[in-house]
């Protein structure tokens, strides 16, 4: 028989509780356990009056925040909506069943105010690394840093030319805001090179086509991890060029050591930061070993020796070609000692014309040049160390470990929907990439810390 719906009558009292109804595996029930925002308030002081209505809960924003980074949501609007129907959502940011969801212009005002003036979601995400730390997923021995382009909230139908730059009339908040960091070393003062194409709505995104296919404007977020458990250890935001996230690499290794007192023993990246200068960095002022392929062009291609047929001899600073004949810088003393060295930092090695004319080998060397000469950089011996390294079995091992970042930079756009920007700038950069950051960090301790397992660190 078929049934029908009774309608009854409704109740005058109910009995219910979140806590109940949240499911003991939910995701954020795990999250919870490792988010301490008990510091915020005393780290907003300084930009709230002491007179006044009381304002939004700040960490109730940065609750929803965490939500919607963790979840995928970055819209705020949508945000306001699923927090106001989502149980679990509500569990979290501790809002119970009755209470008020903020009005999505209020993260606005917050995030382009008091947020970015007191820099606190980096302050935010600092406390997720210390805690990893705390729960011992942070090894400290082996880092590892990568960058991975995040497409700009920019039309690439509406950029205008770079050479033609931007009208006085057009001075609107994104201009403003792009000349305000045009000397800053992670964007307008990354490179010289003057871009094709560049966005009225965000001029400090860079036009770029680094990924072979149509051209776009993107931004570049870096990424330092601790390779024992992935954890992000640093992130920066730069324009989307390679001098800038090299820069960012070095900008991130000095915070982290200034800010947890980590000192890594060896860094593992790509050929993009295997620049002299950058492996010089590294091993001389760091003290790190750079498990990084050497950025060389020295090969040649047409069949005629390159500079690794030529043997160098330290100890009288020569080298030595296949026919057994001396390269050298200067062949006599000067009365004002000459280093040199070009702007470029490189130092020029010449054999003897005579000696080039006599040579069977002259036709596989020099065939087109009287003598042959060899470049060697100031910084070839942070070079040498670099190639040591990669003929050993540990770099085999940093060459598979390395992929532990790009696979957080997967994570980032299939999981976190973070593979185009929202906010537009620099600074909005900075807050979409702090906040992914924070969210995978705290993913990734709610997936090996679950609720009643004893810290690593034990």
């Amino acid at each position: 028989m078929m049934g029908e719906r009774t309608v009854a009558q409704e109740a005058l009292f109910y009995e219910f509780s979140l806590e109940r109804h949240v499911p003991a595996h939910h995701l954020l029930r795990a999250i919870d356990l490792f988010v301490d925002l008990s510091g915020i308030r005393a780290h907003l002081r300084p930009f709230y009056s002491d007179t006044g209505r009381p304002s939004i809960d700040p960490e109730l924003m940065i609750r929803m925040l965490i939500v919607g980074y963790c979840f995928g949501i970055r819209s705020e609007r949508r945000l306001c909506d699923e927090v106001h129907l989502n149980l679990a959502y509500r569990w979290f940011c501790r809002l119970g069943l009755e209470g008020d969801v903020p009005d999505h212009s209020t993260f606005s005002k917050n995030r382009h105010g008091r947020f970015r003036d007191s820099d606190l979601l980096r302050e935010v995400f600092e406390t997720t690394v210390r805690r990893c730390m705390a729960e011992g997923l942070v090894g400290g021995e082996g880092f590892a840093v990568d960058a991975s382009l995040i497409k700009a909230d920019a039309n690439r139908q509406n950029g205008v030319p770079g050479k033609d730059g931007l009208a006085p009339e057009t001075a609107n908040h994104a201009v403003r805001e792009y000349l305000t960091v045009l000397d800053d070393a992670a964007f307008g003062a990354a490179t010289p090179v003057v871009p094709k194409f560049i966005s009225p709505a965000d001029p400090a995104a860079r036009w770029t086509a680094a990924h072979g296919g149509q051209a776009f404007f993107a931004y570049a977020t870096n990424y330092l991890i601790d390779l024992k458990h992935a954890v992000i250890m640093d992130v920066e935001a730069t324009t989307a060029v390679r001098q800038a996230e090299v820069g960012a690499a070095r900008t991130m290794i000095g915070r982290t050591q200034d800010r947890f007192g980590t000192w890594p023993e060896k860094l593992v990246a790509d050929a993009a930061y295997g620049s002299a200068e950058n492996l010089a960095w590294l091993v001389h002022e760091r003290g790190i070993e750079p498990h990084i392929p050497v950025f060389d062009k020295s090969t040649r291609r047409d069949g005629t020796f390159s500079r690794s047929d030529f043997a160098y001899d330290h100890d009288r600073d020569l080298y030595i070609c296949p026919d057994g004949k001396e390269l050298r810088q200067f062949r006599r003393p000067f009365a004002v000692p000459r280093d040199g060295i070009d702007p470029e930092g490189l130092m020029r090695y010449r054999a003897i014309k005579s000696d080039c004319d006599a040579c069977s080998l002259k036709p596989k060397c020099c065939p087109k040049d009287p003598a042959r000469k060899i470049l060697r950089s100031i910084h070839e011996g942070a070079r040498d160390m670099a190639r040591d390294i990669a003929a050993t079995d540990a770099y085999v091992t940093s060459r598979r470990e390395r992929k532990k970042v790009e696979m957080l930079f997967a994570h980032l756009k299939r999981i976190l929907k973070l593979d185009r920007l929202r906010l537009r700038g620099p600074c909005g950069a900075r807050d979409e990439f702090l906040l992914a950051a924070t969210a995978q960090n705290l993913r990734k301790m709610a997936k090996l810390m679950p609720a009643g397992a004893p810290p690593l660190a034990a």
